[in-house]
């Protein structure tokens, strides 16, 4: 099993002048460690379980490219693309740059966007529910097309674009992986089986989790696809104690994951900014769970 971690907190000691270092930090030591791949949200407030709107965010793809600066080898991406926040020509073409600029480490994480209060704050695109997986289902064409030899216009119901240039192309081979973000059973999990490398499906109720992969296996029985294809992320969080007091717990609770079908654990880690916190993520988490 694999490991994951997602940066959803920016409000660090320091404030705004050291975030650039810190972060920096983090992911050159969260890979030193053996992590996987790092995400971040693609927000502009942080949302209202981690704190109120005003704490420090950060535009996702900026920083991704900054991570990918700081680091060689793990996989980044957005824990999930607002699909109606960007053009998906432009997303393509963000996405591009992430993936030559880092060597191929690319990952398109996306879906259908759920948060009305930012979308409204800055003027966002933030159509009814319906509309926005429609648009979903059209920027995964577009991607997909983007990233091919295939430079003809694309007609669709909500996006028009005259030619699907992409120079240069990514280096991700034959594409960088897409991964659909929800756990919706009648859209999102059939999109997934329909288009998706990989899927993210919140996983802390771990029966309830294993039950949405279930889900899933009809759908691609359906779409004609390997359900075993698909990348299974499990979308948790890391709480280990700040003296490593929820170390066993935290691996017992990976290994039921591991047990529900799940091939990566991906979450935020608490206290991901405290000394030590990624010490023990290393030394005692990735060692146990790479035996999954």
């Amino acid at each position: 099993m694999k490991l994951g971690l997602h940066i959803s907190d920016f409000t660090w000691e320091g404030g705004a002048p050291e975030l650039r270092f810190k972060l920096g930090d983090i992911a050159k030591r969260a890979e030193d460690g053996g992590v996987d791949r790092i995400s971040v949200m693609d927000h502009v407030w942080q949302i209202g379980h981690i704190g109120p709107p005003e704490h420090e965010m950060l535009e996702a793809y900026t920083a991704l490219g900054w991570l990918a600066a700081k680091t060689e080898r793990v996989k980044l991406l957005t824990m999930v693309t607002a699909v109606v926040y960007r053009e998906p020509g432009l997303l393509a073409k963000a996405m591009t740059t992430l993936d030559v600029l880092s060597g191929g480490r690319a990952i398109l994480g996306i879906g259908a966007a759920w948060n009305a209060d930012e979308s409204a704050g800055l003027g966002l695109l933030f159509p009814p529910v319906a509309e926005r997986f429609e648009r979903l289902e059209e920027a995964i064409l577009i991607c997909r097309q983007m990233w091919s030899d295939d430079e003809s216009a694309f007609a669709g119901k909500h996006y028009q674009l005259a030619r699907t240039l992409n120079s240069p192309q990514a280096l991700s081979r034959p594409h960088p992986p897409i991964l659909i973000g929800g756990s919706g059973e009648k859209k999102t999990l059939k999109l997934v089986a329909r288009y998706a490398d990989a899927c993210n499906i919140s996983a802390y109720d771990v029966p309830e989790a294993a039950r949405k992969l279930e889900v899933l296996r009809e759908h691609c029985a359906n779409e004609g696809r390997d359900y075993a294809e698909i990348e299974k992320t499990a979308q948790t969080r890391f709480d280990l104690g700040l003296g490593g007091e929820n170390v066993s717990k935290t691996i017992e609770q990976v290994h039921a994951l591991a047990e529900a079908g799940f091939s990566v654990a991906h979450g935020s880690l608490v206290n991901v900014s405290v000394p030590g916190q990624l010490d023990l993520l290393a030394e005692h988490i990735i060692p146990a769970i790479e035996k999954f």
